[in-house]
């Protein structure tokens, strides 16, 4: 099974929590932030090398509290040399290793660059790293290659049924790896009762045995899509047989209720 307790480390300013936060809906995690931690709970702590220890382990702790009622959990922080790791304890660990300057001369020179790691990034972009460091853990692996040939689909999936695990596969087979785009329509009306995290998690169960093909993303809602000359790739629909084009969602949704799944509360407007 995959590390479930994750260390997002580096220097101040390197882009952790912006790491951290891309990350945490992506597991569904708990995240602990070193400096909420600092202010809210070990208010007697300060930055001496005794007490960067004892912040370590309290944050390993937290993080061990989490993974044992069967959840991920991420701690987020400097965690500047070998010996605050060991107190922290196992974990997935990522180096944030951006080199953005940081204000703080003392953490800087105390800082040991580590030399056990799961995942180093060294680029701004949150969002990608985020989803790299997540196919890597739930699948043991990073098949996913953001530059490789990918065919891409949007779609409300309210909710993902089998007509579109029909539609993945055949851009499995046509490609080699899909992105899927889920349009944010939740609580639009009655078509529309389920938000990003039920459906992803939908899209992760039926599509178990490829996620290391299949990378998920939050869209905005979607409903006009233009091109210009020479746009670099192929818009197609691809036809499945009649028994699978006969699947619907209004139907699918049907059949949650008559098996007892109670379906989220109805709401119109934008959600709060």
């Amino acid at each position: 099974m995959p590390q479930w307790k994750i260390l997002i480390m580096g220097l101040p300013g390197a882009g952790k929590t912006t790491l951290a936060k891309a990350l945490v809906p992506l597991l569904r995690a708990v995240h602990f932030n070193a400096d909420d931690v600092r202010r809210e709970i070990n208010t007697t702590l300060g930055f001496s090398v005794a007490d960067r220890i004892e912040q370590a382990r309290r944050m390993g702790w937290l993080c061990d509290q989490v993974v044992k009622s069967g959840h991920y959990a991420i701690a987020d922080f400097v965690c500047p040399t070998p010996e605050t790791r060991e107190a922290f304890g196992d974990a997935y660990t990522v180096f944030v290793n951006t080199n953005k300057p940081t204000p703080y001369h003392d953490t800087r020179t105390l800082f040991v660059v580590p030399t056990k790691i799961d995942h180093e990034v060294c680029e701004q972009d949150a969002e990608k790293q985020a989803q790299i460091i997540y196919q890597k853990m739930i699948s043991g692996k990073c098949a996913f290659d953001w530059q490789k040939p990918t065919a891409f689909f949007l779609g409300r999936y309210q909710p993902f049924h089998e007509g579109h695990k029909a539609l993945i596969l055949e851009g499995l087979e046509r490609v080699g790896q899909v992105c899927i785009g889920v349009r944010d329509t939740e609580g639009l009306d009655e078509k529309n009762p389920f938000g990003y995290s039920y459906i992803r998690a939908r899209i992760e169960t039926m599509m178990q045995d490829y996620m290391d093909k299949i990378t998920i993303l939050s869209m905005p809602n979607i409903t006009n899509i233009f091109y210009g000359r020479d746009v670099g790739y192929a818009v197609e629909r691809i036809d499945l047989p009649e028994a699978l084009q006969a699947i619907s969602a209004t139907k699918a949704r049907q059949q949650m209720q008559s098996e007892g799944i109670e379906l989220p509360a109805q709401h119109k407007g934008k959600k709060q």
